[in-house]
């Protein structure tokens, strides 16, 4: 009679390699940004905030008699100056992909309109990235900026009041991006900052400062 010999467990493939890296996981992001668009049956929760609380408060606070009157938020532009990635075009491909994790949009490559001979500066040469936000994409960017990134600021006091251009657009400076919780600087050679500029329907500063404030943008006194 036969022995039976005992079963082998099988051997564990070993572990597939990640393919793709930053690219796969910024067109992940991407499409999980789409897909959660046409999922969505309601506004972003900061826009309903807007809508069903701020609205009125913002109306009666700056004493205005036609709701078409009342400032609202139109756009969100993001935009990061990269001065060294004349020498180095990898460091814009790496900016930009950053920039599309935290925005969860493909950013636009901005390129230089004239050439500057100090600083070795031709005309057309890529020089930053720059993203624009819109509609409920641009309400959940507010919305995460206010909840989650600032409050990841290195000893954080508030936003300063300055950055108003006498139109009711303010524009804020990030020194670090990683202050996103989507950030992921692995692979750069140094964290990025980048500009947000923030464009309303105000028609002046003080009335672009009452919206932002009302809002929850923490300003300084």
């Amino acid at each position: 009679m036969a022995e039976t010999q005992e079963a082998q467990p099988a051997a564990k493939a070993p572990p597939k390699e990640k393919k793709g890296g930053r690219k796969a996981a910024v067109a992940s992001r991407i499409t999980e940004f789409q897909q959660e668009k046409i999922r969505r049956d309601k506004p972003a929760r900061l826009r309903q905030v807007f809508e069903t609380e701020i609205r009125a408060k913002l109306q009666a606070e700056l004493g205005l008699k036609n709701v078409m009157q009342i400032p609202r938020i139109k756009k969100i532009t993001i935009n990061m100056g990269l001065g060294d990635a004349t020498g180095n075009p990898k460091i814009l491909d790496q900016a930009a992909e950053e920039l599309a994790l935290i925005a969860g949009q493909r950013p636009v490559v901005t390129k230089s309109k004239k050439s500057i001979a100090v600083f070795k500066l031709r005309e057309g040469q890529k020089i930053g990235a720059m993203v624009t936000l819109r509609r409920d994409t641009m309400w959940e960017f507010l919305d995460r900026l206010i909840q989650f990134a600032l409050p990841r600021v290195r000893d954080f006091k508030g936003i300063s009041p300055k950055g108003f251009d006498g139109r009711g657009n303010y524009t804020m400076g990030v020194r670090e991006g990683i202050i996103f919780p989507e950030a992921s600087f692995e692979g750069m050679d140094r964290p990025r900052g980048m500009n947000i500029t923030i464009s309303t329907s105000a028609r002046t500063d003080e009335e672009g400062r009452t919206l932002l404030r009302l809002l929850g943008l923490p300003f300084r006194n």
